[in-house]
């Protein structure tokens, strides 16, 4: 028997499967419907989502879309690049950083509009049914949350097809035939899977690539650009300030340009299985670049090594849908603490799909070239304080020749 359900929140995009969605979450549970809409520079036009809803019936004060740009850029993108996190030593966890604050705006609106349940569109395959449910019982530990794809059977696109029609929800022309690929976006990245990417063998088509150029089309003379950085996170871009969004939406137009931050890889789902996906990171892939620049001077190497370590743990964390979780809030306060001198100016040369840093400085680095010089550095090092040094690091290991006769 299907539980009472009063009120709940979908997290609508307006496309077919959240629209189908819709319908069946009144049929099905003879419940109100609220729509939220998260606008996190995905670079579509958010409105038809409004019409859309308020066309199927949902009432106009229970249409929420929100521009959380800024927000998801400042709070979620900024500590993750703090942390220089990369999952499986790649991917930069574009979808993976944008479904907490997803799960956090719609309990705050199943809060404020009395909602007894939220429901989502992911698929019973992703990981993207975990992060969001992870999200929501962290914020609402009583929370009822319904998952469709892992109840209706309306297993193909062909049956969410006739589904829509029998009930007289607007089906674009484009949605008609079967998807070449799935897609998801915003300020940080594009994802594509599924369909034509699914052979880990075949190359990617080019036109599955929407945020880049292709780096062979791209300029043929390099563009240089400066970011500056304070207390671990980028302020400016060529020495002009700007918010978070900003910048990164800035990056991003430089990485189209030229072609970079393209990523072909084949991944370790949490739910077990691995899946081929395809990453366009332009801008994020620049930032990422930048800050591992000015932390090579600011950090000291056991902070920089430490932190190494732990982005490989946080890097999961995040991917695995824990960002409310408190082992992630524990190494957050670690990162942020060791970027309080991370600050500075990176340059950066950007050439066909390549994103070098080529230069760095600081006011508070820790780069001497008093002691680093090659040239009389007028006694700062004194080179006889290596023998001691190596034959205590020696020590053991001669002990060890001594006993093993090598």
């Amino acid at each position: 028997m299907t539980q009472q359900v009063n009120r709940v929140v979908l997290a609508y995009s307006g496309g077919l499967d959240t629209s189908v969605i819709l319908k069946w979450l009144k049929e099905t549970y003879n419940c109100e419907v609220v729509t939220f809409t998260a606008d996190l520079g995905q670079g579509e036009e958010l409105e038809p989502a409004r019409a859309k809803a308020e066309l199927m019936g949902v009432k106009p004060e229970h249409i929420f879309i929100d521009d959380l740009r800024e927000e998801f850029t400042r709070d979620y993108v900024f500590p993750m690049m703090r942390a220089n996190a990369l999952y499986e030593g790649t991917y930069l966890l574009g979808t993976s950083i944008a479904r907490p604050l997803i799960a956090k705006r719609q309990i705050e609106i199943a809060k404020l509009v009395g909602a007894d349940a939220v429901s989502h569109g992911a698929t019973g395959k992703g990981n993207d049914q975990v992060r969001f449910e992870l999200g929501y019982y962290a914020l609402q530990p009583d929370i009822k949350v319904i998952a469709p794809w892992r109840e209706w059977d309306l297993t193909s696109r062909t049956k969410l097809i006739e589904y829509a029609e029998k009930h007289q929800i607007p089906v674009p022309k484009d949605k008609r035939g079967e998807s070449p690929f799935s897609t998801d976006a915003n300020l940080l990245h594009t994802s594509s899977e599924g369909k034509v990417l699914e052979n880990p063998w075949d190359e990617v088509p080019d036109y599955v690539y929407s945020r880049t150029v292709n780096p062979e089309d791209a300029p043929d003379a390099p563009e240089y650009i400066t970011i500056d950085f304070e207390r671990g996170d980028g302020v400016a871009l060529n020495g002009v300030g700007m918010s978070p969004a900003t910048l990164l939406a800035a990056l991003n137009d430089l990485g189209r340009k030229h072609g970079i931050g393209r990523l072909d890889l084949v991944e370790n789902r949490f739910v077990g299985m691995k899946s081929r996906g395809m990453y366009e990171t332009p801008g994020g892939t620049i930032y990422h670049a930048a800050h591992r620049g000015i932390e090579q001077i600011t950090l000291d190497r056991g902070a920089a090594h430490l932190k190494d370590e732990l982005a490989i743990r946080y890097a999961e964390l995040i991917y695995n849908g824990f960002w409310f979780s408190p082992e992630r809030e524990m190494l957050q306060s670690a990162i942020d603490h060791s970027q309080e001198k991370v600050a500075g100016t990176v340059r950066l040369k950007l050439y066909k799909g390549g994103c070098y840093v080529v230069g760095r400085k600081s006011p508070n680095t820790l780069y001497s070239e008093k002691v680093v010089t090659f040239e009389d550095d007028a006694g700062a090092y004194d080179q006889r304080d290596a023998a001691g040094f190596i034959k205590l690091n020696a020590l053991r290991l001669r002990l060890l020749g001594r006993r093993d006769g090598r």
